[in-house]
């Protein structure tokens, strides 16, 4: 930590005179910060730069770098609360603190990042999801984000919730009713097997009979064709109309 001496003292009011010019929408001067923080020999000029940030936009700020890579930003979505959240880097604070020019431009994208709030939580809503928090950052190449959590509406969770289980019910229903099918057809196989047995049998008896043996038997059963064309037509409505959405 450096200690402010006059020299410092008076650097950092030339910069909030700066500043102020370059940043008119300002709520709480630079100036006005290290008036406050004077007192404190032991407050660094980017502490009274955080200070005067916290003051200005009455956020929580944070100074650090948030990696770039899916773990680290859900680590930090899931370590933060609130709407009103500021996180810059340690070396875009330095400059920050000490070029107003710098300062101007970063803090300008900040603005733009909070005041993008309200419409962000319009289209989240619209989506049916609830916002549980926002952060603007700075990191540390000068390259501005916005951090949003949320999840969805309860309401919209439970329509969710009840059009899955209806999907599940009906599927099992139609495994169900499939499988009361195959019990159907597995039976009508057995039994047409048993008929093309006593059929061959009696094509063999008619070829041993007296007569005609120039000729060839071919035997059919009714109850065979009955049940053929029923087993036919049960699997091909099932066929198009239920296991299609399977």
């Amino acid at each position: 930590m450096s200690i402010l001496g006059v020299n410092d003292m008076l650097a950092a009011y030339q910069y909030a005179n700066k500043a102020q010019k370059n940043n008119a929408t300002g709520k709480t001067s630079f100036a006005d910060t290290v008036k406050q923080t004077a007192e404190n020999s032991s407050a660094s000029r980017e502490e009274q730069y955080v200070e005067y940030l916290k003051q200005r936009y009455g956020a929580n700020v944070m100074v650090k770098n948030i990696g770039n890579d899916q773990r680290s930003i859900d680590n930090f979505g899931a370590s933060i609360a609130g709407y009103n959240n500021i996180v810059i880097a340690p070396n875009i604070l330095e400059k920050m603190a000490n070029d107003p020019e710098k300062a101007a431009h970063y803090e300008k994208i900040i603005q733009k990042g909070l005041d993008d709030l309200p419409r962000c939580k319009a289209e989240m809503s619209m989506n049916g999801f609830e916002m549980s928090s926002y952060a603007v950052s700075i990191d540390e190449k000068g390259v501005g984000y916005v951090y949003v959590t949320g999840d969805l509406k309860p309401e919209v969770r439970a329509k969710i919730e009840a059009k899955v289980r209806a999907e599940q019910a009906a599927k099992r229903a139609r495994r169900v009713r499939y499988q009361e099918l195959a019990e159907e057809a597995a039976a009508e196989r057995r039994e047409r097997t048993e008929l093309q047995y006593h059929k061959q049998l009696m094509e063999d008896a008619l070829k041993k009979s007296d007569l005609d043996t120039a000729v060839n038997y071919h035997f059919i059963s009714r109850s065979q064709v009955s049940a053929a064309m029923a087993y036919e037509s049960a699997i091909g409505a099932y066929s198009s109309n239920v296991l299609g959405n399977i």
